[in-house]
């Protein structure tokens, strides 16, 4: 794990970064960066050790921020419904405009998405870092996955004109308690919902939170220019299907599932993980582990002792 380094983390509010930077400002000095719109989201980043800054990072206007930082987590991202212009200047530019300013670092690490990828007819096919990009028309936000793409080609011109080492890592299915795909199963079987998913079977890559934080430092080790692209997922698949099936023999629920097919979305989202495990070494957290943890954690009282 880091100790004794400068970091920025961007968007230390989120689900992903929140984690990250409650881990390392233990043993570093952390900066976080974020609009903050909401000021108890900026006091909870600050209770855990944290420097912030209010920022809107696609201006490139930083302020005091300081530019000596050691290393730079680059995890915000805009989920624009609609807007692919604004996508682009926030997750593309925006990028840009951070690299230049911690062009210094020791290295950075820009997290994109396993969404990158072109869909393939295959559910269970496993994206290596190689297959072809494409737009995964993603329900959440349609510019998503082509402002991605957009980003790493900003975060790869980065890297080769500054001579700045970058990792873009390309993340999976993340979770932990404060959420995350693997989550809103076990929440929505707990409330009494079926889990709602795209395809029959929509297989995923899940990591879980503590092996997101125990992967950061082999990956920025892994740094280079030009960049160094890897998947950043589980070292397992599994489809929502499954996971609701072990979610429900944990809480003592039948699980159910709602299916609604999506014209032109990607069947799934598999990563291969091949080239991130000879870099950090195989994941810590099993899904079913994780999952169990998950119940553990924010239903206790449901938890079926007996449960496999």
């Amino acid at each position: 794990m880091l100790s004794d380094e400068k970091i920025l983390i961007t968007g230390p509010a989120g689900k992903i970064a929140f984690g990250l930077a409650e881990t390392l400002a233990k043993d570093n000095e952390v900066w976080g960066v974020s609009r903050f719109g909401d000021p108890a989201t900026r006091a909870a980043v600050e209770a855990l050790g944290v420097t912030t800054r209010s920022i809107d990072l696609a201006t490139g206007e930083y302020g005091d921020l300081p530019r000596d930082f050691s290393y730079l987590l680059h995890v915000a991202v805009a989920y624009e419904s609609t807007d692919y212009d604004r996508a682009i200047t926030v997750n593309a530019e925006g990028t840009g405009l951070l690299l230049e300013h911690c062009r210094r670092a020791k290295a950075a690490l820009v997290m994109s998405t396993l969404s990158v990828y072109k869909p393939h007819p295959d559910p269970w096919h496993a994206f290596v870092e190689t297959d072809p990009l494409g737009d995964m028309q993603a329900q959440f936000s349609a510019p998503y996955s082509v402002s991605k793409i957009a980003e790493e080609a900003v975060a790869r011109y980065c890297s080769r004109s500054f001579g700045l080492p970058v990792t873009i890592a390309r993340m999976g299915a993340a979770y932990g308690v404060r959420g995350g795909l693997s989550v809103a199963v076990v929440d929505a079987l707990a409330a009494g919902q079926p889990a709602r998913t795209r395809w029959d079977p929509c297989p995923y890559s899940p990591i879980h939170d503590d092996d997101i934080a125990a992967q950061v430092q082999p990956l920025l080790a892994a740094a280079t220019t030009p960049a160094t692209i890897v998947n950043w997922c589980g070292d397992h698949a599994v489809s929502v299907q499954q996971m609701a099936a072990y979610a429900g023999e944990l809480l003592g629920v039948q699980p159910r599932v709602e299916v609604t097919p999506v014209e032109w979305a990607s069947l799934g989202s598999v990563g291969d993980c091949a080239k991130r495990i000879a870099i950090t070494g195989p994941g810590k957290v099993h899904w079913r582990d994780g999952l169990r943890r998950t119940v553990e954690a924010l239903y206790p009282d449901r938890l079926v002792p007996s449960a496999g």
